[in-house]
């Protein structure tokens, strides 16, 4: 087998004697894209960075290429690991034209060979007709580009990009994740994102990472993230979602205020060993349906263009999430007909009532 392009072995981080990082292990292959996802403060920039080489390693191993680079005892020159880093701010030089910004890693080539490099990059980037603007004539966006292009230039084993798309509305965000992804894997690039911004993870990454104080607490695609999440953590952390009271009945039943669901039906549920328990409800499992004897009143509305997510409230005052098609249109305080439809369920014990 060969070695993945990245891999952490309980790679633990202390700054100014406190534990930052802790315990971290994973791996991203070779043309991968993995994603570092939490709030702010808990960790995820600091484990970067460790990577990068910036931060040393109190325990634990980071190799590149199956080659370890940080360890407690050693720590290869950040010069020597050949890894870029996009960084928040951009940093772009400001005295310097795009074109010699991208240019400014590949001195050791032939002019020839650095100009068809950075034309190379401009070409993917769509910045061609920037090439001799200089940085404080683009917009967030452009520079983010060419900060991008400027870090892929010298073709680094693994790219690191800290929050590279924070300073950028939402829809243009995501637009822009989708795109650096196409160029990183049209390149064959191994890289590593972190973000704060799960729709922007699930836009760029293979593999996504939930750090929650120091911890790693799930490395997975985004679709079992977002379906079968690991603990409670995770799943108040990716997507939106609400939990419910449910007690199991039987081997296949548990009973809701929602109805009864045969788990039968339902792919990979697994219950949590207990027989009162606590339901992860996403807005998909909530269905419109104004035949349902279930009836729960519209608190909430938000207009998404194709659907309205719903805040309902139920009879015991629970409130759950409903996505339903725009043209049924619910006045808040209308009652409206719910009826569950869950193809996938999480289910963990209950919460004791503090």
């Amino acid at each position: 087998m060969t070695s993945p392009a990245l891999q952490l072995d309980n790679v633990c981080v202390h700054l100014g004697g406190k534990l930052i990082v802790d315990s971290v292990s994973f791996r991203v292959p070779a043309g991968g894209i993995g994603c570092l996802l939490g709030a702010s403060g808990c960790g995820k920039t600091t484990l970067l960075r460790a990577i990068a080489g910036f931060e040393s390693v109190s325990s634990g191993s980071v190799s590149l290429d199956g080659a370890q680079v940080s360890t407690p005892e050693k720590t290869l020159d950040i010069e020597k690991r050949r890894v870029g880093m996009v960084f928040q701010d951009h940093s772009l030089f400001p005295h310097l034209s795009v074109r010699d910004n991208i240019a400014f890693g590949l001195q050791s080539l032939t002019a020839a060979k650095r100009a068809a490099r950075v034309d190379e990059l401009a070409r993917l980037l769509a910045i061609g007709d920037l090439l001799d603007a200089y940085p404080h004539r683009l917009s967030g966006g452009q520079q983010q580009r060419v900060a991008i292009a400027r870090a892929m230039a010298p073709r680094p084993e693994v790219l690191l990009l800290d929050e590279p798309f924070s300073s950028l509305d939402v829809e243009l965000r995501e637009q822009l994740a989708r795109e650096i992804r196409g160029v990183l894997k049209h390149e064959g690039v191994t890289a590593i994102l972190v973000s704060h911004n799960q729709f922007e993870a699930f836009a760029m990454a293979d593999e996504i990472g939930v750090i929650k104080g120091g911890k790693l607490l799930q490395w997975d695609n985004a679709f079992n993230l977002y379906h079968t999440p690991a603990s409670l953590a995770v799943a108040d952390f990716i997507g939106e979602g609400v939990l419910i009271d449910g007690r199991a009945v039987g081997e296949h039943t548990v009973e809701t205020e929602l109805g009864v669901i045969d788990t039968r039906q339902i792919q990979d549920f697994n219950l949590p060993g207990t027989t009162d328990i606590s339901l992860l409800l996403r807005p998909d499992d909530v269905f419109h349906d104004d035949a349902s004897p279930t009836k729960a009143r519209v608190v909430e509305k938000a207009f998404r263009g194709a659907v309205f997510l719903y805040t309902l409230e139920l009879e015991s005052g629970k409130r759950v999430l409903s996505l339903a098609p725009s043209h049924h249109d619910h006045a808040i305080g209308e009652p409206m007909g719910i009826r569950l439809d869950v193809e996938h369920l999480v289910a963990f014990p209950k919460l004791p009532v503090v």
